[in-house]
């Protein structure tokens, strides 16, 4: 179990503080939501823990298999619905891994991508569009 602090400041803002960590972020409202769009949304974190976990779960994988992934990036870009109520609809997430395209772990390190913990936890209605692109 792992404890997160948060607290309202006001004006659509929200700080939130690690437990272990004490690491603190804050989010604020979009724009389009009422807010002025300065900070990660909540929404936006969604996206963010995604691509965050793909990566994560890649380098664990790698560690196993001794496959170094260091340099790996990957971009995550979030379309919400336009009716009510609001969510997110689709999450499309492109990693780039920096390993030759034809590398004999490529289908290990991509199974073991779509396997990562937050990509299993969100909603069957949330489309994820994933591309892979190696030796970048």
């Amino acid at each position: 179990m792992v404890e997160a602090s948060i607290r309202y400041d006001g004006d659509l803002r929200c700080s939130a503080v690690h437990g272990p960590s004490l690491n603190r972020i804050e989010t604020d409202a979009p724009t389009d939501n009422m807010g002025k769009g300065e900070r990660f949304s909540p929404t936006d974190l969604v996206g963010t823990a995604l691509a965050t976990c793909v990566l994560t779960t890649i380098g664990i994988a790698g560690r196993r298999k001794e496959i170094e992934v260091t340099g790996m990036t990957a971009t995550v870009r979030k379309h919400m619905t336009s009716e009510v109520p609001r969510r997110i609809a689709k999450l499309e997430l492109e990693v780039r891994i920096p390993l030759a395209e034809d590398h004999p772990q490529r289908a290990f390190l991509e199974a073991a991508a779509r396997g990562c913990p937050v990509r299993r936890s969100l909603h069957p209605e949330v489309e994820v569009v994933e591309s892979y692109t190696w030796g970048v």
